[in-house]
């Protein structure tokens, strides 16, 4: 059971951790990094696709099946 179901929220508490941990961003390019590669797997997660699968696609230069159906 997750310890809520506000997606938004869950999104949010993943960000405030890893500040938490380093103390902050190194930069403001590390934090968009950090909030971009969060956000693709909060989105390949809610379309049933686990984290390592969707990391082994970027890093083989392919995108997930739902990618061409957003559009």
């Amino acid at each position: 059971m997750p310890f809520t179901n506000n997606l938004w929220k869950s999104d949010i508490r993943m960000t405030k951790v890893q500040q938490k941990i380093s103390g902050c961003f190194r930069s403001m390019k590390g934090a968009e990094i950090f909030c971009r590669i969060r956000g693709y797997l909060s989105t390949c997660r809610e379309h049933s696709v686990s984290s390592s699968h969707a990391m082994n696609l970027i890093f083989e230069g392919k995108l997930p099946e739902f990618v061409g159906r957003l559009s």
